[in-house]
């Protein structure tokens, strides 16, 4: 009996070893070079571990094929994917053959039907849907618009800094939370200028737009465990749709939505608020156009919002992180912004600080949101490997472009550990981005929409601090850039820690 048992339990095990392995072959069959996976989490770790971040699994395989392989072979869980190594492969992908890689990965999980919230944003939807909503979205992002509601952000800039100080005079030993700090300055600055509302996040009493901004991205672990169960099963959306934003959390935002919209529609019908060209505003006049629903213009109004929290104020607490750990470089900053700038924050003159703008574009690679992109392959192609060897990347193909490893890359730039805003200085930018390793925004059609809205509240945040304070760097932030292992973007573990010295 305990030989029957025994003999049992080792099929059962040989049959599941055999099972979370028989696709390892995939790649080998078809001439491609790659890393060998392992069992339950293939090629990635550091899913299942949490020990780091999963980019640090990508940009280690990159560095080891780089030289070799134009692209290499891997796996989630057992799922083949294509990682990319070549820069003009990846050009192709986001740009020039940009119809045949035009969905990203993620849609295969997330619908409407599971996220309200996050299946309507451009980022997840796929085909002619995207192309409609993007081309309904965009021109409420235009710098005209950006500029109208430029003053909400001016305001809320004096607001930030009047805090810092009194955060300041507390003196807390671990100083102000610069993650805390810079998240309350987007909510503020996106609720008011997409809703029309006062989020009063710089108050002692903020409202619960705040604590629901918080909400909409903690991650859970059940996203984990789905993605990790998505690998090995690859079928399972079929089955059940992931939910990023909480329901308690989508159901707030929709309610509070609805309620700016009203609000503006009475303020329309009362002749007020005539003047406020904002995103609203835009909306509204979208809705008439088109004739759209409330749950359809809802979910328009959500991109804005969805699109301006959280990176937003992630890439604006890593400048004043790096700026803080440099001294004279944050001196050059404010020597540029006081000879510039005054005491003013004029809309056209703040886009013309090129230190400014050098030193956003740095953080932004060193500490890039997302530290990979996932397109997937919508019409079979054909890509060429350094060997010659042609490879046809079926439909429904996973590519990944390992963004943090190619803005980490020494190749391109030189010391790329090391904070340098004068690499993007005297049509630096321009350079890097028209070689396609500048992805700090993505690139091709489905380059970041908010792009513009982002890099204008950074930029006018940034002004007002520098030019009022010294920052520092509180002993609780660590010394290197390690990034959080349990985050699915990349962020500085620990948190950023600041302090503040108001100069005279």
């Amino acid at each position: 009996m305990i030989v029957f048992i025994l003999s049992t339990i080792c099929v059962i095990l040989l049959l599941l070893y055999l099972f979370l392995v028989w696709s390892f072959d995939y790649w080998k069959k078809r001439g491609v070079s790659g890393p060998k996976p392992w069992p339950f989490v293939g090629n990635y770790p550091s899913l299942a571990t949490q020990k780091r971040n999963m980019a640090c699994d990508i940009q280690d395989i990159y560095e080891s094929y780089k030289h070799s392989e134009n692209f290499v072979g891997i796996f989630n869980g057992g799922t083949p994917q294509l990682l990319l190594t070549d820069i003009d492969i990846i050009k192709r992908v986001l740009i020039t053959d940009f119809k045949n890689f035009h969905d990203n990965d993620i849609s295969k999980y997330v619908d409407v039907s599971s996220d309200k919230i996050f299946g309507s944003n451009p980022f997840i939807l796929t085909g002619e849907e995207w192309k409609e909503r993007r081309a309904e979205v965009t021109p409420g992002l235009t710098t005209n618009r950006i500029k109208t509601v430029y003053p909400v952000t001016n305001r809320v800039c004096k607001t930030m800094v009047d805090y810092i100080e009194k955060q300041a005079k507390m003196g807390g030993k671990d100083g102000v939370d610069g993650k805390d700090l810079c998240l309350r300055f987007t909510c503020e600055v996106v609720t008011d200028c997409v809703l029309g509302l006062n989020a009063e996040t710089f108050t002692d009493k903020p409202s619960i737009i705040l604590a629901m901004t918080n909400k909409l991205f903690q991650q859970s672990y059940i996203i984990i465990i789905y993605m990790v169960l998505a690998g090995i099963f690859p079928s399972i959306h079929k089955i059940k749709k992931l939910r990023f934003v909480p329901k308690n959390v989508e159901t707030f935002f929709f309610e509070l939505l609805q309620t700016a919209l009203s609000m503006r529609r009475a303020q329309k019908k009362q002749g007020l608020n005539e003047e406020r060209v904002d995103f609203v505003n835009y909306m509204l006049h979208l809705q008439e156009k088109k004739n759209l629903q409330i749950p359809e213009l809802t979910a328009h109004t959500m991109t804005f919002l969805l699109d301006g929290f959280e990176t937003t104020s992630m890439v604006l607490s890593h400048c004043l992180l790096l700026l803080g750990r440099d001294s004279s470089r944050q001196e050059m900053l404010r020597t540029e912004i006081v000879e510039k700038l005054g005491n003013s924050n004029d809309f056209d003159a703040l886009g013309e600080l090129p230190y400014l703008d050098a030193c956003v574009h740095e953080s932004l690679r060193i500490f890039s949101p997302a530290g990979f992109l996932t397109k997937m392959c919508t019409v079979s192609t054909n890509l060429e490997n350094k060997n010659g060897k042609i490879l046809n990347v079926a439909v429904g193909t996973p590519i990944i472009i390992p963004v943090q490893a190619i803005m980490m890359d020494e190749r391109y730039y030189k010391n790329p550990n090391s904070f340098e805003p004068e690499r993007f200085l005297n049509g630096g930018l321009k350079n890097y981005k028209d070689r396609g390793v500048f992805l700090g925004f993505g690139d091709g059609p489905r380059i970041c929409l908010g792009m513009r809205f982002a890099l204008t509240q950074i930029k006018a945040a940034l002004a007002e601090i520098i030019r009022h304070y010294k920052v520092r760097i509180n002993p609780r932030t660590r010394s290197d850039n390690k990034y959080d292992p349990t985050y699915f973007m990349l962020r500085l573990d620990g948190g950023v820690w600041l302090e503040f010295d108001k100069l005279n």
